[in-house]
């Protein structure tokens, strides 16, 4: 999975191919790759996760409209920042896509230069969320290749109980908690307790979701 901002991909989907082919044009002028639909089914059979990006998305389309394929990329846990762009839709509409996570709603006729800067935001933003996903998945990983001991351990450190006092908790001698805590240390890769609690903290975040 690529975090580059080089690899990213912005893609737009509009049933109207003649404002695909100029938002297409406007969009590879700045050397960003582009890939367009006319249907949100065939963005959804296309769509690579593999790599950063944003999604320029019209509200208004037959079959499935924007609004609806926001709430399908939701169900199927598909998160990516999406700029919505309309001639026709009102208050409600705007308010539902912001509701619902979007970056931006855009009427047509919109400024090309606002329209680049929302587009080179949510690349940013795209990144810097899958930069913390990878973070999140590599400390869980940590987190897992403790024992239960060092788990019960890092608990009650965490907790602000002291060596001595988690000896007495888990009937274990204070050098063997103290091992146990520099194992737990090295494991986690933390270069210091306030960084190990802060580690701790998003692991039980994350196994609570």
């Amino acid at each position: 999975m690529s975090n580059n901002k080089s690899d990213a991909v912005v893609y737009v989907v509009d049933d109207d191919f003649a404002v695909c082919d100029s938002l297409a044009l406007l969009i590879e002028s700045t050397g960003q790759t582009v890939r367009s639909f006319e249907s949100a089914k065939a963005f959804l059979n296309n769509y690579d996760p593999g790599y950063p990006g944003c999604l320029l998305l019209d509200v208004r389309m037959p079959s499935m409209n924007g609004l609806e394929l926001q709430e399908e990329l939701l169900k199927r846990a598909i998160s990516i920042p999406i700029i919505f762009i309309s001639g026709h839709a009102g208050i409600p509409d705007s308010a539902k896509a912001f509701r619902t996570g979007a970056v931006d709603f855009l009427e047509k006729p919109f400024d090309n230069e606002i329209l680049l800067e929302r587009i080179e935001e949510s690349i940013k933003i795209d990144i810097a969320s899958r930069e913390q996903l990878n973070q999140n998945r590599e400390i869980l990983k940590r987190f897992e290749h403790l024992t239960a001991r060092e788990k019960e351990v890092l608990k009650l450190v965490v907790n602000g109980y002291s060596s001595k006092e988690a000896a007495i908790i888990l009937d274990i001698s204070n050098r063997t908690v103290e091992t146990h805590r520099y194992h737990v240390m090295e494991k986690m890769r933390a270069e210091s307790l306030a960084e190990l609690i802060v580690m701790a903290t998003q692991c039980d975040r994350l196994n609570s979701n």
